[in-house]
C-alpha cells in the first residue's frame, strides 16, 4: 500500500500549495467518541424532528454522520431544520476536539512544508470552527493560510469541489501546483473536479481499496505520512 519513493517525488516536486482534509490526514477527530455513535444520535434527532422518512434503511445504518446530514440536506435544502441539524453536528465535532488524536507524522509534515514556503489550507466537510479549534491545540494555526469547511449549503460538501476552489482562489494558486491530501473517495472526487493532483492517506487496506476504487492512483496512496516527509526532505 505504500507509494514508491519515485512516485512520491514526482507527485510532490511541483507542489507549492497543499489542501488538507482534516479528519484522517491531520487527525482522528472522533478518536475519543466514535463517529458511528454520533451518526446514530443524528438519526435519532432526525426522527425526533419528524424527518425520519428522509432516510433509507441503509442510510439509517450509516456510520458517517456527514453522509446522514448530506442526505437530509438533499431532501430539505435550505430548511431551518437542516440548519439546526448542521449546528448540532458542529457542536458534536467541537466536543470531540479534546479527544482527537494527531495522525502520525502529520504535524511534522505540515511544519516541514511551511518551512519550505509551501502554503497550506484546510478543505474539510467538518466545520471550519472545528478545524480552527483542533489546529490551535497543536500550535499549527500559523501554518495555514485559510480554513474552509461545511457551509449552510450542504450540497457544497465534498465531493463538490467548492471548498477546494475557494482555497485555490484565496491563495491565488495554480491547481496544477497544488496537492489535495485526503482519505475518502469524496476527497478524491473533489480534487479531480478541481483539477488538483491527489495524495491519498489510508490507515488500513480497506480505506486504501476505497480510494483506488474511487480513481486514486495506487502509487499515490500512502499508509504513513512519514514517507511523504522523507520524500520532501530528500527533494529539499
Amino acid at each position: 500500500m505504500t507509494a514508491s519513493t519515485d512516485s512520491l517525488h514526482e507527485l510532490i516536486t511541483p507542489v507549492r500549495y497543499v489542501l488538507w482534509d482534516l479528519d484522517g490526514p491531520i487527525c482522528r477527530l472522533f478518536a475519543g467518541r466514535p463517529a458511528g455513535g454520533i451518526a446514530q444520535d443524528l438519526v435519532h434527532k432526525i426522527d425526533a424532528l419528524g424527518l425520519g422518512g428522509s432516510l433509507s434503511p441503509a442510510e439509517r445504518a450509516q456510520r458517517d454522520p456527514h453522509a446522514v446530514l448530506l442526505r437530509v440536506g438533499e431532501q430539505h435544502p435550505g430548511s431551518d431544520l437542516v440548519v439546526e441539524l448542521e449546528e448540532w453536528l458542529t457542536r458534536q465535532e467541537l466536543t470531540a476536539v479534546p479527544g482527537a488524536r494527531p495522525t502520525p507524522y502529520a504535524d511534522p509534515l505540515i511544519r516541514t512544508w511551511t518551512a519550505l514556503g509551501v502554503v497550506s489550507a484546510v478543505t474539510t466537510n467538518n466545520s471550519a470552527r472545528v478545524a480552527a479549534a483542533y489546529l490551535d491545540t497543536r500550535g499549527l494555526t500559523g501554518c495555514f493560510f485559510s480554513l474552509y469547511g461545511r457551509t449552510g449549503d450542504l450540497g457544497l460538501m465534498k465531493p463538490h469541489p467548492h471548498s477546494l476552489l475557494r482555497a485555490l482562489t484565496a491563495m491565488g494558486a495554480d491547481p496544477s501546483r497544488a496537492l489535495m491530501i485526503g482519505d475518502s473517495p469524496s476527497d478524491c472526487a473533489a480534487a479531480r473536479a478541481a483539477g488538483v493532483p491527489f495524495l491519498g492517506y489510508a490507515r488500513n487496506e480497506e480505506k486504501a481499496g476505497a480510494l483506488v476504487a474511487a480513481g486514486a492512483d495506487q502509487s499515490h496512496v500512502v499508509a504513513d505520512l512519514s514517507d511523504v516527509r522523507t520524500a520532501l526532505l530528500a527533494q529539499a
